[in-house]
C-alpha cells in the first residue's frame, strides 16, 4: 500500500528532542503509534466536518425549511453509509452514540435492566476493556446475577474450551471484544456464534454482544456473518471525529428495549400522563445529535472504503509482522499476545526488562514517538498476566516500516540510558 501519511496533516508536526538526543536530530517528525487509543484524521474528514459547519449547518429532523431538510438528508445518508460499512440490512438498526462506552452502557441499562434476573449469568473474557466489563459488573451486582469470566490459552487466545464449559442454561448474555486492545488477539466471533446456536434452542439462546472498537478500524466487519445481536464501535478510532459512536442491534431487539435517555426527538407524542416513543433508531437518540460527528464518521468510512478494507488489513498485518520480528530480536523486550499475525490486529504490547512502561513511553516521546503506557483500561487482563502495566505500539493506515525501525532504534537507546540503573537493581536483588 502506498504511503498515506500525507493525507494526515498532523503527521507533518515536528517535536523538539530532549538534551540527551543529538542536537542534529532535534525537531524530529511525529511518529504516531497510538492509533488504538485514537486514530489521526485525514484531510477528507476534516474537510467534510468543516464543509458541513460552513455550508449546511442546521438541526436535522426539526425544521421544514430547506437548510434543515438538507441537513436531515446528509445525516440520514451518513447513517446508510455507516450501516453498509458493517453489513447492516437496515440502516435504522444503526443507533448513534457518543462512543463504544455509551453503546455498552445503553444496552446494559435498557436490555439488561429488563432481561437480566437474579441467578442469571453474563459471560465476558479476561481480555475485556473496562468499557465492556464495568457495565456488566454493575448490572449483575444490581440484579443478583453473576459475572462469569473466560480465560486465555498460553498463546494469548480466548480459551474456547473454558468458554464452552462456562456456557450454561443460566447464561443470558455473552459480551466479548472482537479484538483485544492489549494483546491484539482477534476472537473467533463467527465460531462462537455458531457454538451458541448449536447449544441452545432459539428461544433460550443467550444474546451475543460484541465490542468492535478494535476491529472495525482494522478488518472487514459484517454483523450478519458474525451472527451477533449487538455490535458497538467508536468513530475516533476509525479516523473519524471524537464523540461519535455506533450501536448496531437487531431491529426486533431494539424495538423491545426501553429508551436510554428521554427528551427531544425521541418521542412521537407527549401528554401530561403518557408518552409515545419514536421509532428505532431515533428512540435512542435523545436531544440534538452530534451532527458533524456523524458527517465526519461517514467521510472516514468513505476514505477507508476507497483504500479497501482488505488492503488495510494486509498493510497492518505486514506492519505488525515487521514489528514482531524486530522487537523479538531485543533480548530485554517481552512481547504479549499471539505470535501469528493472522490472529491479531495491528498493535504490539510489550515491556522492557526492569524499566517501567511509563519511563519507556516518556523516553520515546523525546524521539517524537507516541506510544501508550499503562494498563490500557484493562486492569483485570494485566493482573491475569501478572504485570502492572505495558507499553503499546498500535498502528494505522499511515504507519510505515520506517516508523517501526525508528521505534526499535529508539528502544535500544532507551535501554542503554536505563541499563546502568537496571543492572544496579539486579545486583541489589541478588
Amino acid at each position: 500500500m502506498k504511503n498515506l501519511s500525507n493525507d494526515f496533516p498532523i503527521l507533518k508536526r515536528k517535536f523538539h528532542a530532549a538534551p540527551f538526543v543529538a542536537s542534529a536530530k532535534r525537531g524530529r517528525r511525529l511518529i504516531y503509534l497510538d492509533s488504538a487509543a485514537t486514530a489521526q484524521k485525514p484531510k477528507a474528514v476534516l474537510n467534510a466536518v468543516r464543509n458541513f459547519a460552513e455550508n449546511h449547518n442546521a438541526n436535522p429532523h426539526r425544521g421544514i425549511y430547506a437548510l434543515s431538510e438538507e441537513a436531515t438528508e446528509m445525516f440520514e445518508v451518513s447513517r446508510k453509509v455507516i450501516g453498509n460499512f458493517i453489513g447492516t440490512k437496515d440502516p435504522n438498526e444503526v443507533v448513534f452514540t457518543r462512543g463504544t462506552t455509551e453503546g455498552v452502557n445503553l444496552v446494559a441499562e435498557t436490555w439488561g435492566q429488563v432481561n437480566i434476573k437474579r441467578g442469571d449469568e453474563i459471560i465476558v473474557s479476561i481480555m475485556e476493556h473496562h468499557s465492556n466489563f464495568l457495565p456488566w459488573q454493575r448490572l449483575v451486582k444490581e440484579k443478583g446475577a453473576k459475572l462469569v469470566v473466560v480465560g486465555l490459552t498460553k498463546e494469548g487466545l480466548l480459551d474456547l474450551k473454558d468458554f464452552n464449559k462456562k456456557l450454561s442454561r443460566k447464561t443470558k448474555l455473552v459480551a466479548l471484544a472482537h479484538a483485544s486492545n492489549v494483546l491484539g488477539t482477534i476472537n473467533p466471533i463467527e465460531k462462537i456464534s455458531s457454538l451458541i446456536a448449536k447449544r441452545y434452542t432459539l428461544n433460550a439462546r443467550p444474546v451475543l454482544f460484541i465490542d468492535g472498537a478494535q476491529s472495525a478500524p482494522h478488518m472487514k466487519v459484517n454483523v450478519q456473518k458474525l451472527g451477533c445481536d449487538f455490535f458497538v464501535f467508536s468513530g475516533h478510532k476509525l479516523y473519524g471525529p471524537t464523540g461519535i459512536g455506533v450501536l448496531w442491534g437487531k431491529k426486533g431487539i431494539l424495538e423491545a428495549m426501553p429508551p436510554y435517555q428521554v427528551g427531544g426527538q425521541m418521542i412521537k407524542e407527549v401528554y401530561l400522563d403518557k408518552v409515545v416513543w419514536n421509532d428505532v433508531p431515533w428512540k435512542f437518540e435523545a436531544g440534538t445529535p452530534h451532527i458533524t460527528g456523524v458527517i465526519g464518521l461517514a467521510s472516514a468510512v468513505k476514505y477507508i472504503n476507497k483504500i479497501d478494507m482488505n488492503t488495510v488489513r494486509k498493510h497492518e498485518k505486514d506492519i505488525t509482522a515487521h514489528a514482531l520480528a524486530k522487537l523479538s530480536k531485543l533480548p530485554y523486550v517481552q512481547i504479549y499476545g499471539p505470535k501469528n499475525v493472522n490472529l491479531r490486529t495491528g498493535l504490539v504490547s510489550f515491556n522492557m526488562k526492569d524499566i517501567h512502561s511509563h519511563d519507556v513511553a516518556s523516553a520515546l516521546d523525546e524521539y517524537g514517538i507516541a506510544v501508550r503506557a499503562g494498563h490500557h483500561c484493562a486492569m483485570p487482563l494485566h493482573d491475569y498476566l501478572n504485570i502492572d502495566s505495558s507499553v503499546r505500539a498500535s498502528f494505522g493506515v499511515y504507519t510505515t516500516k520506517k516508523d517501526i525501525d525508528a521505534l526499535v532504534v529508539a528502544l535500544t537507546k532507551v535501554y542503554e540510558m536505563f541499563a546502568p540503573s537496571a543492572d544496579l537493581l539486579d545486583e541489589e536483588n541478588k
